[in-house]
């Protein structure tokens, strides 16, 4: 199963990507190319494959003793898996942000310039402007510019999943997966995520993983849809929820099953 016919440039490439975890194959041949500043979903049922295949985007699932990976997966022509790649760097340009808000135990501020300062930057003019453009990106600054030393931890629960997506972009990322950043939150804040997917694809290309059918039609340019470790259809988002070309895509659209 390969990209829809589009004229739009991949941003990543993946062919032929095999995925076990330890004996269990939990991704199947997988080859797809991902448009540069477009959101992409990926939908499908639990366990099929979606968050898994999320991670080996930017090799999170390293991490994971028993996993092996066949196959490729290039950033701009470039294989992420080759020997040579850092996987640090590769990380500051892959940004992810998960399912429950991880805001570290410390202020507003210093959550923000935490990746900065890994980098390097120590100038205090420089970190307040990263901050500042971080936050206003992730549509937080108005709501907490009179309170950056207050906790991360101590803001609501919308509030901390922008605190992480603007600690994410604090690093100038070229992409940005995000592992159901919403469905922790209530439906105001994830209007608000949904605008901001919508506004950050001018800067960054963003992959979404979601259970939420209505959320993918509404923000993704793209969808794919996986099951059983499989990549089933893949196109514009539009063609997949109303002239999807495999029935298993329409019986799950249309919630026959999953």
């Amino acid at each position: 199963m390969t990209t829809p016919m589009t004229d739009i440039e991949p941003k990543i490439t993946t062919s032929n990507l095999n995925l076990y975890y330890g004996a269990k194959q939990a991704l199947h041949n997988i080859t797809m190319s991902i448009p540069r500043n477009h959101v992409t979903a990926l939908i499908g049922p639990s366990g099929c494959g979606k968050s898994t295949y999320l991670r080996t985007l930017n090799r999170m699932n390293d991490l994971i003793d028993s996993v092996r990976i066949e196959g490729d997966v290039f950033l701009e022509g470039t294989n992420i898996y080759g020997p040579d790649v850092d996987v640090v760097q590769l990380r500051k340009k892959i940004g992810m942000i998960f399912q429950k808000s991880n805001p570290f135990p410390k202020s507003i501020f210093d959550n923000v310039a935490y990746g900065p300062r890994i980098n390097g930057i120590k100038d205090k003019r420089q970190l307040e402007e990263i901050v500042e453009r971080s936050l206003k990106r992730a549509a937080l600054w108005d709501e907490v510019k009179d309170d950056l030393h207050k906790s991360g931890l101590a803001i609501s629960g919308g509030q901390q999943q922008r605190l992480c997506i603007a600690r994410a972009v604090a690093v100038d990322p070229e992409v940005l997966l995000m592992d159901e950043p919403a469905s922790a939150l209530d439906p105001i804040s994830t209007a608000k995520i949904e605008e901001l997917m919508y506004e950050l694809k001018s800067q960054y290309t963003i992959v979404v993983v979601t259970h939420n059918m209505q959320q993918a039609a509404r923000v993704s340019d793209f969808t794919a849809f996986f099951y059983m470790g499989e990549l089933i259809e893949y196109d514009l988002t539009k063609t997949i929820f109303t002239t999807p070309g495999k029935k298993q895509t329409e019986d799950y659209i249309t919630g026959r099953f999953g």
